[in-house]
């Protein structure tokens, strides 16, 4: 078991939070007023802090993506212009990457010309099925999933495990345990579509989910976990030593829906979101912009100690 630690440089964490008419303002509440104060249409620069280390792992997130919409483009334009000062390497989807039909022209309208800029300069996209995926996307070779519906890959020093949370079945809580065991990399992430913990009103935390497999990333020393589903984005407060993030809200959104609470360390849910990340020697930089460029949330969480496997053995009660 490891103790969550973290040291955040957020411009949303709750002890940074301003007063609103008098009154102290929730996470969710200010970054509402926020975003009426500055609306996404005003054009504003990009606001990206560049890498801090050199040989770091460096990559793109984004969440419920394929709508082949304006804001589906606009959110692509600004990842282009991001990787300009912060040139990540790839870029990882969490689930529901193509809305509706799925025709091959859907393919192009909801993915490739979004992310033509990127795709042209060899940016690769690796792609975890969400509940709104045919399942044959994965043989669709621009999302890598290599015809697996959950399957696992290196970069750098860092091991990535996407998962199908649309189905949890034995099979791949058999394969997960076995992946976790074999991983020695400094870190592990996991990422898929359904939120393990969630303060959404619409859908909430996926307890069930949770309880298959919670326990594997306690007992294998999981770093951190990336889900969308939820149309917002919202950073959980670290949970059992792990770092949880919930991005789903790179073209589709779910206004007010943020509930706040216990779980929620910042949060956004009035507009289009996408995060970039650096997994250095000892700590993740994170970062999160709107779609008009403006920086939502930031932060550093430090690379916590191996569990000892004996005492990780015990579920998660949560």
């Amino acid at each position: 078991m490891r103790a969550p630690h973290v040291l955040l440089a957020s411009t949303l964490s709750i002890g940074a939070l301003a007063f609103v008419a008098g009154t102290p303002a929730s996470p969710i509440a200010a970054t509402r007023a926020a975003a009426m104060q500055q609306p996404a249409a005003t054009p504003a620069p990009t606001q990206v802090t560049p890498p801090r280390e050199k040989d770091s792992v460096r990559f793109a997130i984004i969440g419920d993506t394929g709508t082949g919409t304006s804001s589906q483009y606009e959110v692509g334009e600004r990842l282009t212009v991001s990787r300009q000062m912060f040139p990540f390497d790839f870029v990882i989807m969490l689930g529901d990457n193509i809305y509706g039909s799925e025709r091959p022209q859907d393919f192009i309208t909801k993915f490739e010309k979004p992310y033509k800029a990127l795709l042209d300069a060899k940016v690769p996209f690796y792609a975890a099925l969400g509940n709104h995926d045919d399942p044959t996307q994965r043989y669709y070779k621009p999302f890598n999933m290599n015809g697996e519906r959950f399957y696992t890959f290196t970069k750098g020093n860092a091991r990535f495990f996407a998962l199908d949370s649309n189905y949890m079945d034995q099979t791949q809580l058999k394969w997960l345990d076995e992946q976790l065991s074999r991983a020695n990399e400094r870190w592990k992430i996991a990422y898929f579509h359904h939120p393990l913990y969630s303060s959404g009103e619409k859908h909430g935390s996926e307890v069930d989910l949770r309880t298959q497999v919670e326990p594997l990333f306690i007992k294998y020393g999981v770093d951190v976990v990336f889900a969308g589903h939820e149309h917002f984005y919202e950073r959980i407060k670290p949970q059992n030593g792990i770092y949880y993030f919930i991005e789903g809200g790179s073209a589709k959104l779910r206004k007010g829906d943020i509930r706040g609470g216990p779980l929620t360390a910042a949060g956004f849910d009035t507009d289009f979101t996408f995060m970039l990340a650096e997994l250095g020697k000892d700590a993740m930089q994170f970062q999160v912009l709107a779609r008009n460029g403006k920086p939502i949330d930031s932060g550093s969480l430090p690379l916590t100690a191996e569990p000892k496997r004996a005492e990780a053995d015990t579920p998660s009660s949560r």
